[in-house]
């Protein structure tokens, strides 16, 4: 396997384990956030964005003759179920007046709105999460009102934890390009044409009914 044709998440995290990196150090690596290979983990047959190809290429291709070959091993013996990683996420639904904030996410060759979110790790706080990750994707500063609940997220299967957070201060704007899209106040009363509503956390819709 000189060349990878299409990566996939399983290759991608055989070359973090070939390189022997920590999530954050590969995250690091390849100028990504540490979420996208959380992803890669949790979702082992979805191939990444057309940006995440090339950063990969390039990891690859820079890498040393020994980690091309410890990678080659990897890859041909990864097994057909993900990478076994306690994921969590907290995702922030951050409330201004009568709009909610929402980001665009590059998923492979499609484009999907969801709230901002970031990757929990062990001994840290979901809350502070919620609220730092929220200003590192939008530049928007908010604070936790309420947590809403967790569940097993539907589609990415990892831990999801959800917190109502009200915006304090700061313009919208996308500070994640690589991975996201778009950054938008959208009005709660149009939510349901970004985010189907079967797909929203039901506490999510009694909050912002309330708001």
């Amino acid at each position: 396997m000189d060349v990878v044709d299409v990566w996939t998440g399983r290759t991608a995290c055989a070359l973090q384990k070939a390189l022997r990196m920590s999530n954050e150090a590969f995250a690091g690596r390849l100028g990504v956030a540490v979420r996208t290979v959380a992803n890669w983990h949790s979702s082992p047959d979805k191939e990444p964005n057309p940006e995440m190809q090339a950063a990969l290429d390039t990891a690859y291709e820079g890498a040393s003759s020994t980690v091309r070959s410890r990678f080659q091993l990897l890859a041909k013996s990864a097994p057909g179920e993900a990478s076994a990683q306690a994921l969590r996420v907290a995702i922030a639904v951050v409330v201004k007046g009568d709009t909610v904030l929402l980001v665009c996410r590059r998923d492979s060759d499609t484009l999907a709105w969801q709230f901002p979110a970031g990757v929990v790790k062990p001994g840290a706080s979901a809350e502070a999460v919620a609220a730092r990750e929220t200003h590192a994707e939008t530049g928007v500063h908010c604070t936790v009102r309420q947590e809403l609940g967790s569940r097993l997220h539907p589609v990415t299967g990892v831990t999801a934890s959800y917190f109502l957070c009200e915006f304090l201060v700061g313009e919208a704007e996308n500070r994640d390009p690589l991975e996201n899209a778009d950054v938008q106040w959208v009005p709660i009363s149009s939510l349901n044409r970004f985010i189907p509503t079967d797909r929203i956390f039901p506490p999510i819709l009694k909050a912002l009914e309330d708001a």
